[in-house]
């Protein structure tokens, strides 16, 4: 049996009894916490015949460590990872009545928190997965898992061994590959990001590799009225998502 992983807080865990009910093997909630909020989600783990127990803040504490908890800390089964292959039948399988498609690559990103960071920020913005290569990068590990914040146990990781072959099928079904660079010749705003997306990161430092560059439909630029010559890949990425987001919602109005 795989170790059980701790998520904390009140929108994440009520996010995974909503879709992964499943998975979720005990509730911990602060003696004391019976707001609105606490209680619908007591309610969710009850109608699922999730087990549900009131502990000291104290021990909380200790199961979150230094995150912020809000009174609630959930243990879970961890997502199973995803491959390509699954990657591939869940774009088949898309319900338009979700959306368009939106998947974030990562070219290389070698920090841990810088792929926590993005995998938080994925979640945020409705992201299918997040595909990582299997060489030359972070996998998941203990520190990815804690700066993602439960975002880890919502969105898959995608490990691929060909970065450049993955992306070329996500092409092959319909989604249009942007990468981001400082150099790219639009901004951002200027690219339509409404439809099924891939947004493609490059690593620290060296940004997209050339061979990524080379299969991407757009290179984007964001907008910078300062000094700092880049920006950090995990403040890049979720700027380009939010500028997804804001797209998708002036669409629908």
């Amino acid at each position: 049996m795989s170790q059980l992983e701790t998520v904390h807080g009140i929108h994440a865990v009520q996010a995974l009894l909503e879709r992964h009910a499943e998975r979720v093997q005990r509730v911990y909630v602060a003696r004391g916490r019976d707001d609105a909020r606490v209680v619908a989600l007591l309610r969710a783990a009850e109608a699922s015949g999730v087990a549900i127990e009131r502990v000291d803040a104290a021990r909380l504490e200790r199961m979150a460590g230094a995150a912020v908890h809000q009174g609630v800390v959930a243990e879970v089964r961890p997502l199973a990872p995803w491959n390509e292959d699954r990657l591939t039948a869940t774009l088949s399988d898309w319900d338009a009545a979700r959306g368009a498609p939106l998947v974030l690559a990562l070219d290389g990103v070698q920090d841990p928190h810088n792929l926590g960071a993005c995998l938080r920020t994925a979640d945020a913005c409705g992201a299918i997965a997040v595909v990582i290569p299997k060489d030359r990068a972070v996998q998941m590990n203990a520190t990815v898992r804690k700066v993602a914040a439960g975002a880890a146990e919502t969105t898959p990781v995608v490990a691929v061994t060909n970065l450049a072959r993955c992306l070329r099928d996500l092409k092959s079904q319909g989604l249009w590959v942007v990468g981001a660079e400082a150099e790219g010749e639009r901004r951002a705003d200027q690219v339509d990001l409404t439809g099924p997306i891939a947004l493609v990161m490059g690593a620290e430092g060296s940004g997209l590799r050339q061979n990524t560059r080379q299969h991407c439909d757009f290179l984007v630029r964001l907008p910078s009225l300062g000094a700092v010559e880049s920006l950090n890949v995990s403040v890049a990425a979720g700027m380009l998502l939010y500028e997804a987001v804001r797209q998708r919602q002036s669409v629908k109005g």
